[in-house]
């Protein structure tokens, strides 16, 4: 059934449009052959990926720092595989997998296709809990900053999604209201549960197939939002 009264559409980024699996599989690829590092990138992503997850959800709930975050996922990581590196190799690890990550670009499938389906009829926006200095240079080298009216970053906004300040905070950017306003997200906490309780319309891009609550509407593919939409 399409939604007759939106006229705001908010779209996470990563895992909904800019395809973060993959850049970051193929960002490892980079890192680890620049310091010659001979790990396994399968084996390693197999234990990193759930880690990485764990703590995204600490530091969506604050209870760890960016800082904290970026070291101690690889270095939770490398003890599991029990690769011996050095805590300079880690912090070296961390800051160039910030760099290279932003120089991949792949997209989920539709996702410029359903950007140029809405673009005409609809505002389009981005709210992300990513980190500030990688996300812009996401969006360009992906080549779709320009669908975007607004960008809230989660740094800039001083919280993070489900936080409903960042949201509030969105709108007001957007001088858009919640009753005529949409968010799209893979994540069913930060982005379906943080967009609901402000009293915004949502959709969950379900594309990992997890249990999600029946009366969420949901897409396994961008392109069946045109049914909502």
């Amino acid at each position: 059934m399409k939604e007759k009264e939106i006229k705001h559409v908010f779209f996470d980024l990563d895992h909904t449009l800019w395809d973060f699996d993959k850049n970051s599989a193929l960002t490892f690829e980079k890192i680890f052959e620049v310091h010659k590092l001979n790990i396994e990138s399968a084996l390693f992503l197999s234990v990193y990926e759930p880690i990485n997850l764990n703590y995204w959800k600490l530091y969506r709930e604050e209870k760890i720092d960016k800082v904290s975050l970026r070291y101690k996922r690889l270095k939770d990581t490398f003890d599991s595989i029990n690769y011996k590196v050095s805590d300079d190799i880690i912090n070296k690890l961390s800051d160039d997998y910030i760099t290279y990550l932003t120089t991949f670009n792949h997209l989920f499938d539709d996702t410029i296709e359903i950007l140029d389906y809405l673009k005409p009829n609809y505002k389009l926006h981005i709210i992300t809990n990513g980190f500030e200095e990688a996300q812009q240079k996401k969006m360009d080298n992906a080549n779709i900053t320009h669908y975007f009216d607004t960008i809230t970053n989660s740094e800039a906004a001083g919280v993070k999604k489900p936080n409903p300040i960042i949201f509030n905070h969105a709108l007001h950017l957007a001088d858009a209201i919640p009753e005529e306003s949409l968010m799209i997200g893979d994540n069913y906490e930060a982005d379906i549960l943080g967009a609901e309780a402000i009293g915004m319309d949502v959709i969950l891009f379900n594309y990992h197939n997890d249990n999600a609550d029946k009366h969420i509407k949901q897409v396994k593919y961008l392109s069946e939002l045109k049914n909502y939409l």
